[in-house]
């Protein structure tokens, strides 16, 4: 894919789709600013991705905070020069029945998913729009059409649609493209948090998943990593706007 030399930030890739993402982004060249909230998970794995030969950086990042988010653009320029690519990955689940729900709940997955999203657009389309160039990759999922449990959740991700469409009609003028996956049901650590959760074991979870799409098994970190490396890369300059369900059926 054409990202080579290019320089990404990818927030939530401490771990998960984020960690997969970040390390597929420098196996085809990409420079890579690896964003968590936890650094410790951050700094795993961006010195994987250098062990390996790749480019990469460390930064500690709560999206949902503007000085943070700052703090992390400032760090990746001066780093690497530029701005090419942002990937809004990171997130959170607060999941509870709309009866048992709380403010605090409510607020916390709002404040990662869309305003996290809101604040790291903002930012990068600074440089995007000076330099004529920019991808923006935003992370809705199916919740967006509604899941039991996630009120919080699935209002995030559909705002998220929102503002994916938004940004490709604001920013397509200075060539910077702005889309969306949608990931179905995928093996990770907040999958099997979940599954804990919920009393089932992981396996009988993802039997469960697996059984309700078209192709008949869940789905990883590297199955998503690749529609977002597609929506960056120089190969997709035609395409915004649109949100890719990566789900495994129809």
């Amino acid at each position: 894919m054409g990202v080579q030399n290019r320089v990404a930030v990818i927030t939530g890739a401490g771990r998960g789709i984020g960690a997969e993402t970040a390390r597929q982004f420098a196996k085809n060249g990409a420079n890579v600013v690896v964003s968590d909230a936890y650094f410790e998970m951050a700094e795993e794995t961006a010195k994987g991705i250098v062990a390996e030969g790749g480019e990469a950086i460390a930064v500690s990042c709560d999206v949902s905070v503007r000085q943070q988010v700052e703090a992390m653009f400032d760090q990746a320029v001066k780093t690497f020069g530029r701005v090419d690519i942002l990937v809004n990955n990171a997130g959170i689940i607060r999941d509870e029945l709309v009866y048992k729900m709380s403010d605090d709940e409510f607020d916390a997955v709002i404040n990662v998913h869309l305003k996290g999203t809101f604040l790291c657009a903002q930012v990068a389309q600074r440089y995007m729009v000076a330099q004529n160039y920019g991808r923006i990759i935003n992370f809705s999922s199916t919740s967006a059409l509604g899941n039991r449990g996630q009120v919080n959740y699935s209002a995030a991700k559909a705002g998220i649609q929102g503002i994916t469409k938004t940004l490709a009609i604001e920013l397509g003028r200075y060539q910077i493209t702005c889309n969306a996956v949608a990931p179905g049901f995928i093996e990770t650590d907040m999958t099997k948090a979940t599954a804990e959760r919920m009393g089932i074991s992981f396996e009988k979870f993802k039997e469960y998943a697996a059984n309700e799409n078209a192709i008949k098994r869940v789905g990883t970190p590297f199955d998503v990593a690749n529609a977002v490396l597609f929506f960056a890369s120089d190969e997709s300059s035609f395409i915004t706007g649109q949100v890719l369900y990566v789900r495994g059926g129809v």
